[in-house]
């Protein structure tokens, strides 16, 4: 690993839903807050081929340099939730942490080392901007939204940090920032945690027709986006070339990740190597990864932790580090679509709230803004 390492980092150096539901009621239909419709069509997919990905993490830099000043430092001391076993997450002194999702980190490049003729690969991880995105469907406050470009990116100024969506993400990507957002001015002990934060494809950029950081910042074309249709058929010409270089034609699916995990994405993975063996590796580097970084219970060392000690589970759901096993269509659960449907007209409210209080915070910010150039400009 050690070798690994250095040779990143001369790379580093040489390279500068669409969904809604619908209920018979007299007010009229229920449509998931925040789950825009997308238009038929015209979602945006990226496409990453991991044959050509060397490591060299531009897409991160460039991700960090763009992104990482629009996340709020928090107020210290960040109020102790109640109950007090509702954890702080306090990010804000681990800024420069980059081998894992933080929520100053939207995007990190897993390095796995393999046997066989691919001996190594690296894997761009942000949000896989589902097609039917349960984080945006089982928001309780309206947060989370979804773009007709099929985009899907969470309001932090509606934002409570109550985590819901990284609870029912099967990747568990979203991560949370105490101490910060719209909690603050309500009840800060009881009314929230913080804010949400992960990837939102570069919205602002995209909204203007430019692309984002980290497809425009990667020497080796690594990613490119486009329309859905489009890029799916690339994809699966990509994963036929795979199979076959591999010794396996006809069986491209292998090879391709995220056309039908959770429904569907709009990020597909194409790679050289099966990824049942590439979630293999990742397990296991998760694992190491895990029990290097939570001490080890009394009574258990790091090997016993390593090999699955109690709580592991929990701490890889926690690390911000997304595997990529197969994932059912977790919005095709029975529990999770009446839990929509319940959801549906207070995060309707909540939403309509958040804005009016996140608006008002918005003018204030603005106000003091124009007030501190005021001052500047008087002592001229």
């Amino acid at each position: 690993m050690p070798k690994d390492i250095s040779r990143r980092g001369f790379l580093k150096g040489g390279v500068s839903l669409a969904a809604g539901v619908a209920a018979g009621m007299a007010a009229g239909p229920l449509v998931l807050p925040g789950a825009a419709q997308a238009a038929s069509g015209q979602e945006l997919c990226t496409v990453l081929d991991l044959g050509k990905c060397i490591g060299c993490e531009a897409c991160v830099d460039a991700c960090r340099a763009e992104w990482q000043p629009t996340v709020p430092d928090p107020v210290k001391p960040i109020p102790q939730p109640f109950p007090s076993r509702v954890p702080i997450e306090d990010w804000s002194s681990r800024k420069d942490v980059q081998d894992r999702l933080t929520p100053y980190n939207f995007l990190y490049v897993e390095h796995l080392e393999l046997e066989g003729k691919v001996s190594e690969l690296h894997i761009p991880r942000r949000c896989m901007h589902c097609v039917n995105p349960p984080c945006t469907s089982l928001c309780p406050f309206g947060a989370s939204r979804q773009e007709k470009n099929g985009v899907v990116h969470i309001d932090q100024d509606i934002c409570l940090g109550g985590a819901k969506c990284k609870t029912v993400c099967p990747w568990h990507i979203p991560q949370r920032q105490s101490g910060v957002g719209l909690y603050l001015n309500l009840l800060p002990t009881l009314a929230g945690n913080g804010v949400m934060f992960k990837c939102h494809r570069c919205l602002p950029l995209v909204s203007q027709g430019k692309q984002p950081r980290c497809i425009e910042a990667c020497p080796q074309k690594v990613q490119s986006i486009g329309p859905r249709q489009e890029q799916v058929a690339k994809a699966q010409a990509l994963a036929e070339q795979a199979a076959a270089a591999d010794g396996r034609p006809g069986q491209w699916r292998d090879y391709l990740y995220g056309l039908e995990e959770n429904g569907g994405t709009n990020t597909l993975y194409v790679s050289p190597v099966p990824f049942a063996k590439v979630n293999a590796a990742l397990h296991e580097l998760h694992i190491q990864q895990a029990s290097q970084e939570a001490p080890a219970k009394a009574g258990q060392g790091r090997g016993q932790a390593a090999k699955g000690g109690k709580g592991l589970g929990r701490r890889l759901a926690q690390a911000g580090r997304p595997p990529m096993g197969p994932v059912a269509n977790s919005m095709e659960n029975p529990e999770n679509l009446t839990l929509a449907l319940a959801i549906a007209p207070v995060a309707g409210l909540a939403a309509g709230l958040g804005r009016l209080f996140g608006g008002a915070r918005k003018l204030g910010r603005a106000l003091e803004a124009r007030r501190q150039d005021a001052d500047k400009g008087g002592q001229s």
